[in-house]
């Protein structure tokens, strides 16, 4: 769903996932991408992902919490195939992820990078 009185390109969305309804938000601002994906009504853990620039040939990225849980390895590794699949399109748009879940697992957070990359607006 996008509103066409707000300035900055977006979509919304829900989904079900183990029977908690994920409300999700994706903004494509000029220099980067919010994705906000909440259980709780609440944005929960920030994350900021980039890609790196380097001599590498593979890419490399950069993963940090701005707020919120910093011993989730499951959030950093979400951040991070998000990016990854982010940066393969617009590489110059850094990540800005929210995401404020009741639940950690692998399972759903599968769910929401799917549901994130199918409805892309980047």
């Amino acid at each position: 769903m996008e509103d066409a009185n707000f300035p900055v390109r977006h979509r919304k969305f829900s989904l079900e996932s183990k029977g908690n309804k994920t409300e999700i938000v994706i903004c494509s601002y000029e220099d980067h991408i919010l994705v906000i994906a909440t259980q709780i009504g609440a944005m929960g853990t920030i994350l900021q992902a980039r890609k790196e620039e380097g001599m590498s040939v593979e890419p490399t990225f950069s993963v940090s919490v701005i707020f919120g849980k910093r011993d989730e390895p499951m959030l950093i590794a979400t951040a991070r195939r998000l990016i990854d699949h982010i940066s393969s399109f617009v590489p110059w748009k850094p990540l800005v992820l929210s995401l404020g879940l009741k639940e950690h697992s692998s399972e759903t957070l599968k769910e929401i990078v799917a549901a994130v990359i199918e409805n892309r607006i980047w």
